[in-house]
């Protein structure tokens, strides 16, 4: 009699293994779908290569990941900066991993998924350390349900006294010290600025004017021009979206006392690099504000304009707080993107306070 081998049949637990291991399959095929198709301010480009698969599910004990890091080498035509970088790094706050278990001792598979960071735009502020960068990090760190607030500061003082916590100690003049502090952002805001310093011996009870200098390494070629067009190569390598850069008003007219300065020409530099800005073709916001004080925000009506017609006016100056949040509401507001504006506020007491920040980027029509 010739002898049947007898049919193999799956045990449950087995079957219950293949099951899941197919519903992963499926799950982390969506995914990566899902991810590479959206629209989202953070993942507008594709984190999966077209031909990503699932790796196979081996059947000894070890968990096993799913990668879901691509590189890419990114040319930018902007200026001279080219780099290979990671879009979205394995490491980053970005992605947390999901244990999912399978019916058998032993057995689990990590599947990488988005964490809830996913939804908050990482935002570094340059010039983190100076008055107006302060309060800009700051306000950014309080709205930590929509941005991840990053500084760069030009010391470990400076470090140090805005807590440590995401701040970067670099130099913009040296680009090679500032990479770190652009890895990974989604967008940046400039705030760095050439000081003048009094020279020494001037007293003010003999009248005359002070005259002024700057230090080495900290001119306004070297900051304003140099530094910020170092900072918007960098931030376009890494892959921002957008880009605000905070200026002064005045840059129209070259006998700006301000450009007399210790011959630094200040406007002239700054003026240079917003308009290296506004071709690089990253998106772009300009604020050219007035005469910065050191006074309560959110409480002026703000006023915009444009050519510098403002300090044709008595409404010349606005408050540091009010250019910082302005530069937030930036990110946040369609129709800030590519447009350019001179910023300025009536006194306290006269106007209404401005909270409707959309109307006021929709009043502007200029580019540059």
């Amino acid at each position: 009699m010739k002898k049947h081998s007898p049919r193999k049949t799956l045990g449950r637990d087995e079957r219950e293994i293949r099951a899941s291991q197919s519903r992963f399959a499926a799950m982390a095929m969506a995914m990566a779908t899902a991810l590479s198709s959206s629209s989202s301010p953070l993942l507008s480009r594709p984190l999966f290569p077209a031909t990503s698969k699932l790796a196979s599910q081996s059947h000894s004990t070890a968990p096993t990941s799913l990668a879901l890091n691509q590189s890419r080498s990114q040319t930018v035509h902007c200026g001279a900066f080219s780099s290979s970088s990671s879009v979205v790094p394995q490491s980053s706050s970005l992605w947390r991993s999901l244990a999912l278990k399978v019916p058998r001792a032993g057995r689990t598979v990590r599947v990488l998924a988005m964490a809830d960071s996913a939804d908050k735009m990482t935002v570094l502020v340059t010039g983190a350390g100076g008055r107006t960068g302060r309060l800009a990090f700051q306000k950014l760190k309080e709205k930590d349900g929509q941005f991840v607030a990053r500084g760069l500061v030009r010391t470990e003082e400076g470090k140090e006294a805005l807590g440590g916590d995401g701040v970067f100690v670099g130099d913009v003049v040296k680009p090679e010290s500032i990479g770190a502090a652009f890895e990974g952002i989604d967008a940046l805001i400039i705030l760095t600025s050439a000081v003048p310093k009094p020279k020494p011996g001037f007293d003010p009870t003999q009248g005359g004017r002070p005259e002024f200098y700057y230090v080495e390494g900290g001119s306004p070629e070297e900051v304003d021009w140099i530094g910020q067009k170092a900072q918007i190569d960098a931030a376009i390598a890494a892959g921002a979206k957008q880009i605000v850069l905070v200026g002064s008003m005045g840059g129209t007219d070259e006998a700006n006392p301000l450009n007399s300065l210790g011959n630094g020409n200040i406007l002239v530099w700054k003026r240079k690099a917003e308009k290296y800005l506004s071709e690089c073709g990253v998106p772009y916001t300009i604020i050219r504000a007035g005469g910065l004080q050191d006074k309560e925000g959110g409480v002026r009506e703000l006023l915009i304009g444009k050519d510098d017609e403002l300090l044709q006016t008595q409404t010349r100056t606005v408050s540091r707080a009010d250019v910082a949040e302005m530069a937030i509401q930036a990110l946040l507001i369609e129709e800030a993107k590519n447009k350019a504006l001179d910023l300025a506020s009536k006194p306290e007491g006269e106007g209404t306070p401005t909270t409707d920040f959309r109307s006021i980027y929709a009043g502007v029509t200029s580019k540059f």
